[in-house]
Formats: C-alpha cells, structure tokens, sequence
C-alpha cells in the first residue's frame, strides 16, 4: 500500500514503555517518505515523555483512557457518550489522511476509526480490529529488533533505509538528568518487570552488583514506584544507587541514555539503552529475544530452551528455570564485550540517537 503525499498522518500506539520504544522508527520512516507531512502520535500519558522531544511530531495527543474508564465503572453511560464524541471532535479536527494503528488490538482500532480519515491501516489481530480499519497486515516478528514495526513500514512503502530506535526525550529532562549523575559514570541495572517470569534471580542480581561494585563501578538501579519495596530488599547492604520510582520517566530515560552501559531483563528501561545507543545487555528467558539489534555494542543473553518461549503461559511450574540458568558471570562475560566495543564506535551509536 502507498499513499501518496499526506499532509497529517497519526500513528496509534498507546504503551507499553517498550512497545513505544520499539515503535519510535515509525516517525523518522514516514518523515522521509513524507517530508511536509504532519505526524502526530496518540498514546497513553505515562508514554508521553519518551515522544515529546522528537522533533518530526508535530502533537502528542493524549488518550483520557482514565477518565473513560472512571465514567464507565460510576456509569455515567452518557457523561462517557459527550467525552467520546468529545474527542472524536479533536481528531476530526486534524483531518488525517492517514492512521496508522501500531497496537493492534480493538481500543486502538477503535480510536483510528473515530477519527474519520478514510486511511486506517494496522495488524491483523485476535481481536475484531478489521471492521474499523481499511487494511490490515500481518505482524511480521523476526529475531530482529522493532521487526514487526519494520514490516508495517514496508507495507506502506516508508522510507526504513535507517529504521532504528530513538527516545524523545526532552532537553529539560536531560538537564535534570545530568544535575542528577555525571553521564558515563554509572552502570545502570533495570531488574524489575511486570512479569514474574521474565525476572532473574535476586541473588543473581546481588552477585552482580556486589562483583562489579569490587570492580570499581558505581551501579544505579532503576524502575518504577511499584518497585521501590523491591528494591529496598534486593539493594539491602550493597553499595549501589537507587533511583527506584524517583525520577519520572523522561529524566529515568535520560538517565539511561548518559549511562556507562545498561544491564536489564526484558523491560523498557533495557530496551531504551538499546535505542540510546548505550552499551547493553539484555537478559531473555520466558519471551522472544531480539537477537539483531543493529547496534554492535548489545548482548543478548538467551538460553534457548524447548519451553521457551511461553510468553505469558509459563509450563514450568514457577520454576523459570530460562531465567534462573542465566549466571552472573555470563552477565559479566556479555559486560565486558559490550564494554571493550571501541570509543568511536559507541560514540557513533550514541550520536545517532542525541545528534
């Protein structure tokens, strides 16, 4: 599919943190197929810090899903009707002649269709998404990082000859963040995840922390405020920073981006040191590891077991044996190597996501 010269085109991903991350080379893509397009992207506002401060979004427009949610659990059935016709209003309002739903599921596709362009295109589904789009295509998941986002891209015939991640973070949340920490003087770690199969072990993360603390790092841990008792239990007589839930997300954005490198399981804070450029390893057990990152200083650390991947149906018995085989000195090995990718070259990564 190719449409010719839009002058507005909204792209819908609403969350999660890494999804929005993953997502991000959708906006660069389009602006160069597109260069006097207008692009806006609609999301969920806990994303909001991660796109603000790219430069080819023209507006954040941020879905009420709260007070949609409030107003229907009080039913208040007609005060829900004036605030969905309400912001129906708004997106008509911008005239789109093109939408791209990158969710892919039925609230996202619902959202393209009040907007009324005549150009709604997304993923195929599970969910009954087709009545409200003009044409679906099929995720095209690969090893490759953002693959399914990449696919969508070349379905519409964008420009992806350089399709990598960024973060929108503003220069006030860099400001903040730098008044924070000195950038390159930390190693930070991203343990916590929503998922308790995705976690690795706290006694493999206290190893961790304890080895490179001996090694002369300074460690931070980051996550988010439902994370701070975590934190406190896993962190309790080591030598390491927390910024657990104490930083909002567009300075813990930033805050990763100036990091000497990034050390997580399979969450958004990882996956931003990824799109930042930033040395990085990743840890992978129970979901599907991208293994092509485009970048030479990420490791991924993945232990290919015939359970695995089991996404959200762990068969193990609570057990999460593809997490709990992961040892630290592997972790240290995966350091190392991302650590010894020459200066230039990380500078380079780096200076395609700040330059």
């Amino acid at each position: 599919m190719s449409v010719s010269s839009p002058k507005r085109v909204l792209i819908i991903r609403l969350s999660a943190i890494g999804d929005v991350v993953f997502a991000s080379p959708l906006v660069e893509a389009c602006k160069r197929q597109f260069p006097d397009a207008e692009i806006d992207w609609l999301a969920e506002g806990v994303v909001r810090p991660l796109l603000v401060g790219m430069p080819s979004i023209g507006r954040v427009i941020l879905w009420p899903r709260q007070e949609w949610r409030a107003l229907w659990e009080e039913k208040r059935l007609l005060a829900l009707f004036k605030a969905i016709t309400g912001f129906r209003r708004e997106l008509r309002s911008r005239d789109y002649d093109l939408v791209v739903d990158a969710q892919g599921l039925l609230k996202s596709a619902f959202l393209a269709w009040l907007t009324g362009s005549s150009q709604r295109v997304g993923f195929h589904s599970k969910e009954p998404n087709g009545l409200l789009l003009t044409q679906r295509y099929p995720k095209q998941i690969t090893s490759r990082i953002s693959s399914e986002y990449l696919g969508l891209a070349e379905e519409l015939g964008w420009d992806t000859h350089d399709f990598k991640m960024v973060l929108g973070v503003t220069d006030e949340d860099h400001s903040r963040a730098e008044a924070i920490a000195t950038p390159m003087s930390y190693i930070a770690v991203a343990p916590f995840t929503t998922r308790p199969q995705k976690h690795w072990t706290r006694a493999h993360w206290r190893s961790l922390i304890q080895t490179l603390v001996a090694q002369g790092h300074k460690v931070a841990c980051l996550g988010g405020p439902a994370d701070r008792a975590e934190a406190a239990e896993m962190l309790q007589g080591l030598n390491a920073v927390s910024w657990v839930g104490t930083h909002p997300l567009g300075v813990s954005a930033s805050l990763v981006s100036k990091a000497r490198a990034v050390i997580g399981v399979d969450t958004g804070l990882t996956h931003m040191g990824v799109a930042a450029g930033v040395p990085t390893v990743a840890l992978f057990g129970s979901t599907c590891p991208y293994t092509e990152t485009e970048r030479n200083n990420v490791r991924v650390i993945y232990h290919d077991l015939d359970c695995a991947p089991c996404k959200r149906r762990p068969s193990c018995g609570g057990a999460f044996t593809c997490m709990t085989a992961l040892v630290p000195s592997e972790v240290l090995d995966a350091l190392e190597h991302v650590l010894a990718v020459p200066s230039q070259q990380v500078d380079k990564e780096r200076e395609i996501v700040h330059g």
